[in-house]
């Protein structure tokens, strides 16, 4: 295996990794919604499935941050 080949790996290993918190971002959503039309919502719950959904938002642009290179002008 040469360089190319580690590097084309570690880029598909990064952009699965991406689409992962991508995706847990989005179930943390549809979690935080479907407990919100609850007859009597456990606020806590809703608090905590926020700041965990902040978090991840917080990864998701230092992970898209990360792919795109610096270019100095």
């Amino acid at each position: 295996m040469n360089d190319d080949d580690d590097l084309d790996e570690a880029a598909t290993r990064f952009r699965a990794h991406l689409a992962s918190v991508i995706q847990e971002h989005s179930d943390l959503n549809a979690a935080v919604e479907a407990l919100s039309l609850a007859p009597v919502p456990d606020m806590m719950v809703i608090a905590r499935l926020k700041r965990k959904k902040l978090a991840l938002k917080d990864d998701i642009s230092r992970l898209r941050n990360q792919l795109t290179p610096d270019i100095i002008a």
